[in-house]
């Protein structure tokens, strides 16, 4: 497979499949923030086309907020269950079913749903506690280098994409904006089911700084190249 491939690739060059993994969580992360911001940047075409006022969409970016935190534990425990890649590709689809879903909406409480429950959950899943799990699985040194780069991916995310979303959302339309995103996602999924593993034994190799490889704890999911 092409992990395998790349991961055999790396080693020769006495690069570690870890950084692969660092990466792909870091594009991971950034779409994510991108959609996450998303929804405020099209507060204003909202309230003209369909005449809900502020409070209205509001309470929907709210209740996202409110589900992205609260769902860092169970992303946790998702992680753990069904391996990364699962997770993320999962995560990416529902963000994105929730922004297209949202392409044919006409009430307010398809707004609350899709971009409140669903784009909520769907975020919340791809949290902060990504990054932690994939500091503490795939490396042994550098863990708070890698933590410190993921982290900078939310604000990067936003500093990037923000921006283009509303010049898109001035000139083609808001729900060109969401085609856009939704894009993004879906090549984000497609990145992480190609090249993203749950732990360094899928690949026999063993943590970036360690020389030995170490077993999979009993209970964790399998991750298939």
């Amino acid at each position: 497979m092409l992990s395998t491939a790349l991961a055999a690739a790396l080693a020769r060059r006495n690069i570690h499949y870890g950084w692969v993994i660092v990466a792909v969580t870091f594009l991971t992360l950034l779409v994510g923030a991108a959609a996450m911001g998303t929804p405020g940047v099209l507060i204003v075409p909202l309230e003209r086309e369909f005449g809900w006022d502020n409070a209205q969409i509001s309470s929907a970016l709210a209740l996202r907020i409110l589900l992205y935190g609260l769902f860092g534990p169970f992303a946790a425990a998702f992680m753990n269950r069904f391996g990364l890649r699962r997770v993320i590709v999962g995560a990416m689809a529902l963000i994105a079913t929730g922004l297209l879903s949202s392409l044919m909406m006409t009430q307010v409480w398809q707004l609350i749903l899709l971009w409140g429950v669903v784009v909520g959950v769907g975020t919340g899943l791809t949290a902060m506690v990504l990054a932690a799990t994939v500091a503490s699985r795939w490396f042994n040194h550098r863990r708070g280098v890698v933590i410190g780069m993921l982290a900078a991916s939310n604000a990067t995310g936003q500093l990037v994409f923000l921006p283009l979303i509303a010049e898109l959302t001035t000139r083609l339309g808001w729900r060109a904006a969401l085609i856009f995103v939704a894009g993004m996602l879906a090549f984000v999924a497609l990145v992480a089911s190609l090249l993203m593993h749950d732990r360094p034994s899928d690949l026999n190799l063993p943590l970036y700084g360690e020389r030995s490889r170490r077993g999979r704890p009993k209970g964790s999911a399998s991750s298939p190249c």
